[in-house]
């Protein structure tokens, strides 16, 4: 989730470069160009820092970083579980 602090045009703008940055890891991967691939997920990373998604947290209520963490490893487990059970 993006840092609803940013404006409309600001994430607008960045979600674009994050998506052109994914196209260019695509890319290089399909070259098998490993130096373009490196400065891709570069570019991702950076954007999705800018986007709040990955580095320091934007929330101020104390609540954990839970990004990057498989579901059935948080306190989430348990919802997890049900609604994986529920789609079977």
């Amino acid at each position: 989730m993006a840092d609803p602090r940013l404006g409309e045009t600001e994430r607008s703008v960045l979600t674009k470069q994050l998506m052109s940055a994914r196209r260019a890891v695509r890319a290089a991967k399909e070259a098998e160009d490993p130096e373009a691939e490196a400065a891709a997920h570069r570019a991702v990373d950076q954007a999705k820092r800018a986007l709040g998604e990955r580095g320091p947290v934007w929330w101020t209520d104390g609540s954990p970083d839970l990004n990057r963490h498989m579901a059935k490893n948080t306190p989430y487990a348990t919802w997890y579980a049900e609604v994986s059970l529920s789609r079977r």
